[in-house]
């Protein structure tokens, strides 16, 4: 009986250890990269704020837009961001309980000293007992254009986005309303879940950058698109258009009209392709759209990076436009399409690229935020080299559609972004959302002949104008303000 009782006790006490055993190794294999992640896990508290995160600078390797500094407390290092708001749709925020966004969520294994490039200098620092140190990333952007374009945009809601058209360098990237990282970034958990609440509730969601994460029509900006679909089929700016009034779309009772339901170039019988552009003509654009097609249009709008995927250092929303099969039973829109309404939509990003293609001859640069990232010590240990992301136009259309925008602001809807001794290039669109206060949008680069720099600025609901709004007023000044930043003006 004794035997039997030991042998029980025994079967027992070897089921209690293969479950330990078992439970270890679940915990330690796999389940150990959740356990690691879990905000609960009061390990990434040491981890977050005993660890010297890395540095995110401008592209001068001078301004600092994120780093950690000493606290001289409990915590080691706390994460600072001297240029707040301004910067924040660049860096984004490293929150001890939300995460982290922007290049502190892209570059986190860089700037936590994490990735393979940066195990020597950790496993150095390990072995003399020195405090573990993140890589240093540095950006794109060029702080005087950043400051400009936030001082150029002001309190209205909007963005401004800023690319070099040889490189696909951002070189200014704004949004509004905007907020403090470091709000987000702080020991004192429950101010930190305060500004969360803050952040997070309302509709202004500053936390999502107007600039690349979120869609708004495009208005007439979009009929950068449609042209270059003409010039592509072969349409020059000399080809001829009917100039009605109004134009009768098909299959309804409905019309198109031009802004302000004025007549374009005085009612003359016909007008060039660069007259309808010049002065941004709705009715020429709704019949060039028809004439183009629902296939033609989405396609040349896909060659640009609409429907797609944005390769970007930071989360960015690619531009869309409905398919063919959308316009199936809905042949009005594509007209009311080709001069981007109705279900097309876009950011600064994407037409800023739209018109780095025009400026760079047809070659579209895939945007680029980072350029490289430096290790504690100072040695470079990755390159983020410029890369083609398109070529969506011929160099001809790109030279056709230069004339085009280089017409507007000399003598059409954008002469408001005149720059004395500087050809500038730009197209006004002024988009109709639903509110009666229409988006206001321009998007240009200069000099014309030779650019070396790409805007696209938009202001949302009107701004300060309502419902008076267009973008030649309100938004072309804004880019002409960054592009003399730029040049020197």
């Amino acid at each position: 009986m004794m035997d039997r009782r030991i042998r029980i006790l025994g079967l027992g006490l070897l089921l209690l250890f293969l479950a330990a055993l078992l439970s270890v190794n679940y915990i330690q294999v796999f389940a150990a990269g959740r356990i690691a992640s879990n905000p609960a896990n009061p390990r990434l508290v040491l981890q977050l704020y005993d660890t010297r995160r890395g540095a995110i600078l401008a592209a001068d390797e001078q301004t600092v837009l994120a780093e950690s500094v000493p606290t001289g407390g409990l915590y080691r290092y706390r994460r600072v961001y001297p240029g707040g708001a301004v910067y924040a749709p660049v860096t984004g925020y490293a929150s001890l309980i939300y995460g982290q966004a922007g290049l502190e969520a892209s570059m986190n294994g860089y700037l936590s000293g994490n990735a393979p490039e940066l195990a020597t200098q950790s496993l150095v620092n390990e072995l003399l007992g020195r405090p573990k140190s993140g890589g240093t990333v540095i950006t794109t952007i060029v702080p005087r254009l950043q400051v400009a374009a936030a001082r150029a945009l002001g309190s209205l809601q909007g963005a401004v986005v800023a690319m070099d058209p040889r490189t696909g360098d951002v070189l200014a990237m704004v949004s509004n309303p905007s907020y403090d990282p470091a709000a987000l970034a702080t020991t004192d958990t429950a101010a930190e879940t305060r500004a969360w609440k803050h952040l997070t509730t309302g509709k202004e969601q500053p936390l999502l950058s107007r600039a690349n994460q979120l869609l708004y029509p495009p208005g007439s900006t979009f009929k950068l698109v449609t042209a270059s679909a003409a010039f592509q089929d072969g349409m020059t700016p000399a080809t001829r258009f009917p100039n009605p009034h109004v134009l009768q779309l098909p299959n309804t009772t409905h019309q198109l009209h031009n802004f302000g339901d004025e007549w374009c170039f005085n009612g003359a019988p016909t007008i060039t392709l660069l007259q309808a552009f010049q002065i941004s003509c709705n009715v020429v654009f709704g019949e060039l759209g028809l004439k183009l097609g629902a296939a033609r249009l989405a396609q040349q709008a896909e060659a640009f990076g609409f429907n797609g995927r944005i390769p970007f250092d930071v989360p960015a929303v690619a531009g869309r436009i409905p398919g063919p099969g959308y316009f199936a039973t809905r042949l009005p829109l594509v007209a009311i399409s080709a001069i981007g309404q109705d279900n097309v939509l876009a950011n600064p990003l994407q037409m800023a690229m739209v018109a780095s293609a025009i400026a760079d001859r047809g070659v579209e640069m895939a945007p680029r935020l980072v350029s490289e990232v430096r290790d504690p010590s100072g040695r470079i240990v990755k390159t983020f080299p410029p890369r083609i992301f398109a070529r969506p136009i011929s160099s001809r259309t790109a030279s056709d559609m230069t004339q085009l925008m280089i017409s507007v602001v000399q003598g059409g809807t954008g002469v408001a972004a005149q720059i004395p001794g500087v050809q500038v290039a730009g197209k006004t669109g002024t988009a109709q959302n639903g509110t009666g206060k229409p988006h206001a949008w321009f998007v240009a680069f200069a000099p014309a002949a030779h650019p070396t720099i790409v805007v696209a600025a938009m202001v949302l609901y009107g701004g300060s104008m309502g419902s008076d709004a267009t973008g030649g007023a309100i938004s072309a000044p804004i880019a002409k303000a960054v592009i003399e930043a730029w040049l020197g003006k």
